[in-house]
């Protein structure tokens, strides 16, 4: 006997539910609620997409300077390194350095087992980052083999403690090691490949004005007593007195450069009788090479709105949102002519609790 209940009515149906009819109505509210789900997931989709499309947020992250009652904040590596996008950033030729300075800074020292799981994580998948996209380049290998051999340096000390290891997972650690096992192994297997015959120009195939145009363009010191121990042609450049002149007016200011002219009495002398190299060297063992030239682009930090930002990505700024916010800090008072200000690895490092 089919089981008969109370008169439940579906809207717009028109039978009574027996055991039949209680399997009807079942079927048609999950198809109800399926078919609202299915609008509801779409319309959030759609309006991600279209947040991600037209209002595209380039990287930037907030810093919290100084603690007070009123205003309390910590300052997370981990998410400072993915808010800058450090891993993609890699990739990018105008980064590469100051990345790979802030990597080697992170293992250096204390190292990585000072550091909390998650951001031991992230460093070291930032450092495999580099590693493959050096072995894609074949470029900056020197950089790598560095880093590389900081990381060899940190498990053999972490292998000869007699009592206690790294803090946290041993599950975690195991997975560290392995990459850096990973990291080592792309490292060894790099091989420089000459380009093909059909390559052209060359090097050795450009004329002397346009190599000494490159050479004039290096800041690092130690790149140009490289390359001058690869080619006779570049030795011959590199001992040019022009050479070491642009590179000592690029790092120094006039007033540091008379400071040491007179200090090796060659003040009264013409410049052509002056040994620029010598007076290079002089000048970088006093006042040291500026670090914020020493790459192509370096973290910037925003005065007005505390914020870590790329300077070719820029940030939204505040004065973007209140045009008269400027004027009101001027106002106050507070007005400063450098509104930003590079960060440099080790500055960057001091915004956190390491």
């Amino acid at each position: 006997m089919p089981f008969i209940s109370k008169d439940w009515r579906s809207p717009g149906d028109s039978w009574v539910k027996t055991d039949e009819g209680w399997e009807k109505l079942k079927v048609l509210e999950c198809v109800k609620r399926k078919r609202c789900i299915s609008e509801c997931s779409n319309a959030s989709d759609t309006e991600n997409e279209n947040e991600n499309g037209d209002n595209e947020v380039p990287p930037h992250c907030h810093i919290t300077l100084k603690c007070t009652r009123e205003i309390a904040g910590f300052n997370g590596l981990g998410e400072a390194v993915r808010r800058l996008d450090f891993r993609s950033s890699v990739r990018d030729g105008r980064r590469f350095n100051y990345v790979c300075a802030l990597l080697r800074l992170l293992v250096s020292g204390k190292g990585i087992t000072s550091l909390p799981g998650g951001a031991q994580r992230l460093l070291l998948q930032m450092l495999e980052e580099v590693a493959t996209y050096v072995s894609d380049s074949q470029q900056n290998i020197n950089v790598l083999r560095g880093l590389v051999q900081q990381l060899r340096s940190l498990l053999n000390q972490e292998n000869q403690k007699c009592w206690g290891k790294p803090l946290g997972s041993q599950t975690l650690w195991a997975e560290h090691v392995q990459t850096i096992q990973r990291i080592q192994d792309i490292a060894s297997q790099i091989e420089i490949k000459e380009p093909g015959p059909n390559i052209r120009p060359k090097l050795h195939d450009l004329p002397e004005e346009c190599v000494r145009e490159i050479i004039l363009r290096i800041t690092d010191y130690k790149d140009l007593e490289a390359s001058a121990s690869a080619w006779s042609l570049m030795a011959a450049l590199i001992s040019e007195q022009r050479v070491w002149r642009e590179l000592s007016h690029f790092h120094f200011t006039k007033q540091q450069i008379d400071v040491i002219l007179e200090k090796m009495c060659l003040q009264d002398t013409k410049e052509r009788h002056r040994n620029w190299q010598a007076i290079y060297h002089a000048l970088r063992k006093m006042y040291g090479v500026r670090e914020e030239l020493q790459y192509a682009e370096i973290l910037a930090f925003c005065r007005l709105c505390r914020c870590l930002f790329w300077p070719s990505a820029g940030h939204p700024c505040i004065v973007d949102q209140c045009p008269d916010f400027r004027q009101r800090v001027q106002d106050a008072g507070n007005s400063n002519s450098n509104e930003t200000q590079p960060v440099p690895p080790a500055k960057f490092l001091q915004y956190f609790s390491l």
